[in-house]
């Protein structure tokens, strides 16, 4: 299996998990929170299938990566992501983050810039800036992430069942659009992932990435669910799209938080017409010629 070291703990090194697969441009998918590179389950084929090369990873303490004891907070994060890009050595790639990805993809670009970046998307997720303040009435009070944290000190694996049930709006789409196996088995993820990783995670939500979001200046895509209860919306799709001149946005109609998995057909058309958007104008060009 393939690991790249981001950094030393003590006597160990911490190393992510990849996988890299496929030739032609590459896209890189971060994934959310609490889960692992697994989850983009139904992306991976319908993106080889079109021709590109398709790099998932872990996050730090999540999935099959280390799990130290510090380093849940972007700068870190986004850190992480340009290690593994420079690995790599990959140009001309598309950032795909869901989610608290999405937190890596405003962060990487706002402090390395789009040197190996050609184009972003952003999907359910969580920039621009989530914490209510006086400047930022969008946003949600602070008391709300002091009882996450709380719910999951008392009994995290308790928190993650009813947290996955909202990230599904399993009582609407349960039986439908997901399954239970789904449910369960992406809270086998969630519940063998770091437990300090998955509580200070959640005080790394309150980054503010106004001015990340505002600095890019790559064609980039916002895909949101209008059903959405982790992050709603409002406070958060609709405000990136505002944010990121010139992106384009797709709002999925009764899309949960979890639209890659519940709306995946949706969600992959989006993003190929949005990938393949620049080369399909490029074929017009030759034709012409």
């Amino acid at each position: 299996m393939p690991y790249i070291r981001v950094g030393q703990e003590n006597s160990g090194n911490i190393n992510l998990y990849y996988e890299d697969h496929g030739t032609g441009e590459p896209v890189v998918l971060i994934h959310g929170w609490p889960l692992s590179g697994a989850s983009w389950e139904k992306q991976v084929p319908a993106l080889l299938d079109a021709g590109y090369r398709v790099i998932t990873y872990d996050r730090r303490g999540f999935g099959k990566s280390s799990r130290p004891v510090s380093g849940y907070e972007y700068n870190t994060l986004a850190a992480d992501l340009e290690k593994l890009l420079t690995k790599l050595d990959l140009h001309d790639s598309t950032l795909v983050g869901f989610s608290m990805g999405g937190g890596e993809v405003a962060r990487y670009l706002g402090a390395y810039g789009s040197k190996r970046v050609k184009k972003a998307v952003f999907i359910a997720s969580i920039t621009p800036f989530l914490l209510k303040t006086d400047e930022n009435p969008e946003g949600t009070a602070g008391a709300v992430f002091d009882g996450i944290e709380k719910a999951i000190t008392a009994d995290r694996l308790a928190f993650l069942s009813s947290f996955l049930a909202d990230f599904y709006n399993f009582d609407v789409l349960g039986g439908h659009r997901v399954s239970s196996q789904v449910v369960q088995s992406n809270w086998n993820v969630a519940a063998d992932a770091s437990p300090t990783g998955t509580f200070d995670c959640v005080s790394a939500w309150l980054t503010d990435f106004r001015k990340d979001l505002a600095g890019i200046e790559i064609p980039t895509l916002v895909i949101h669910g209008d059903a959405d209860r982790i992050l709603p919306f409002a406070a958060t799709g609709k405000r990136t799209h505002v944010l990121v001149k010139g992106s384009e946005l797709l709002v999925i109609e009764g899309g949960p938080h979890g639209i890659a998995w519940t709306h995946a057909d949706i969600v992959n058309q989006g993003l190929l017409t949005f990938l393949g958007a620049e080369r399909d104008a490029l074929k017009e060009q030759a034709k012409v010629a």
